[in-house]
């Protein structure tokens, strides 16, 4: 049986960041084979390369719903670098936890903001 903490629940019944950012600098993928989670996040990137927005849609679960709001919040206004080293232990500990068979929900938000900001650098000319 799954047990969740209260940050959990708070982030899985009132998510932040939820839908699209139109003309966004960055966008990243990532899906997770265990259970069809998948999931898009959306950047807006500054001069100075500071995430000035993000926003997330996602199919998935109650904990991929949790960490994904959760890592919103603690990357949003962040340099992309700081951003970029958030790991999946940073997410779970957020969150004060999570149950081991929905651990693979934190890697699939890291890899989806590290795909992100990839496809924002590779676009950077663009922008700018």
């Amino acid at each position: 049986m799954e047990a969740y903490t209260e940050k959990v629940y708070e982030h899985f019944n009132n998510p932040r960041n939820v839908g699209v950012i139109y003309k966004a600098h960055g966008v990243g993928e990532a899906g997770s084979g265990e259970c069809s989670d998948y999931l898009v996040i959306y950047i807006k990137v500054s001069r100075e390369k500071v995430i000035e927005d993000i926003k997330f849609q996602l199919r998935g679960c109650a904990a991929a719903i949790a960490t994904s709001s959760a890592l919103t919040e603690m990357v949003k206004d962040k340099h992309i670098g700081e951003a970029l080293a958030v790991t999946e232990a940073d997410i779970v500990n957020y969150l004060g936890g999570l149950p081991e068979e929905k651990m693979h929900c934190s890697i699939m938000g890291v890899q989806a903001l590290k795909n992100a900001v990839m496809n924002y650098l590779e676009n950077l000319r663009s922008y700018w």
